[in-house]
């Protein structure tokens, strides 16, 4: 890892850290689901999970798992983000941590980690929470943007 991806895990880390120690127990729980989405830099759909662990009632750690369908390469993702909830409602979140990419082409592979920031939406409903999100992946002299849509249980 570079000096920059350390920096960024300790960022991160110590905001865990004190989201944890400064914020009351709630009584939130935990939510898994899955989503379908199109990476605009690879101009290909992905399919993925993700899960959201909440600290307290406005800080969750999410993290997700993307699955590129391109052709002649396989591509795959994980991200670890720190999710925020601005509003008492919850609708509204943004979310920033690290991406992990792995890409293989004959089997021949290569990594890289980066920068996420993501926005999104959530509505709450009694069979699942439906969710919309943006999500821009910073790195190594480059960006790249995708578009997801999915559902979360409780």
């Amino acid at each position: 890892m570079t000096r920059i991806t350390w920096r960024l895990a300790v960022l991160i880390a110590g905001g865990l850290i004190t989201a944890t120690a400064a914020a009351p127990a709630a009584a939130q729980r935990a939510s898994y689901g899955v989503h379908v989405g199109y990476n605009f830099d690879v101009n290909d759909p992905l399919v993925g999970a993700q899960a959201t662990f909440p600290f307290s009632r406005y800080v969750a750690f999410y993290p997700t798992f993307d699955y590129y369908f391109t052709s002649g390469v396989s591509i795959w993702a994980l991200n670890g983000d720190l999710k925020l909830y601005p509003g008492a409602y919850h609708v509204f979140y943004v979310a920033s941590g690290i991406n992990y990419t792995h890409q293989s082409v004959n089997g021949n592979g290569s990594s890289t980690t980066n920068l996420n920031l993501v926005a999104g939406l959530e509505g709450h409903r009694r069979f699942g929470a439906p969710y919309l999100e943006g999500r821009l992946i910073l790195g190594n002299g480059s960006s790249s943007f995708q578009i997801v849509g999915g559902l979360s249980w409780h």
